[in-house]
Formats: C-alpha cells, structure tokens, sequence
C-alpha cells in the first residue's frame, strides 16, 4: 500500500474536512453519555441536545429546574472532565 494513504480513522481525526462532523458528533456524545455522568437525575432531567457548546436540559419540575441552575457550573466541571476536554460552557433550561 502506498504511504500516501491514510486509514479511514486517521483522516477522520486529521483532516480540517472533518472538523463540523467532529464537532456533531462531540456534541452528541455529552447527550448520549449524560446518564453515564450523571445516573441520579435520570427520572429527573432529559438531555435533549447540544449546540454551540450549550447543554439544553429539560426539566419539568421548577423546583428542580432552580436546583440545577444553582449546580451549573458543577455539572459543566463534571461533563468538560468526563471527556477530558472542554465540550460544554453553559446550560440552557427548558
């Protein structure tokens, strides 16, 4: 095989084409993982999606919803060390 060619994993992670596709997928990581992050809000929270670096969180109780934005900058700490880089930097709430 040539040394020109790359493996498909290689030009994935190198290539600058890749970096929006990267990007999607990075979000959607910190929505699929959150129960992983966070098993114990489970019944409490949905994860709905990821853009431009904001969680959106759906809460249906107020109560709750306060509690958690009290806790923001602790969930986003725990999310940005999960993945060992920083992926969200706010947390919008519905």
């Amino acid at each position: 095989m040539p040394s020109s060619f790359k493996s498909l994993s290689d030009a994935f992670y190198s290539e600058p084409g890749f970096e929006s596709l990267r990007k999607i997928i990075d979000e959607s990581d910190v929505v699929l993982d959150f129960y992983k992050i966070f098993p114990d809000l489970e019944k409490i929270v949905k994860a709905v999606k990821v853009d431009k670096s904001t969680l959106l969180l759906k809460v249906e109780n107020p109560t709750w919803r306060l509690e958690l934005k009290f806790r923001e900058k602790i969930i986003i700490d725990k999310v940005n060390s999960y993945f060992k880089e920083i992926r969200i930097n706010k947390i919008r709430f519905a």
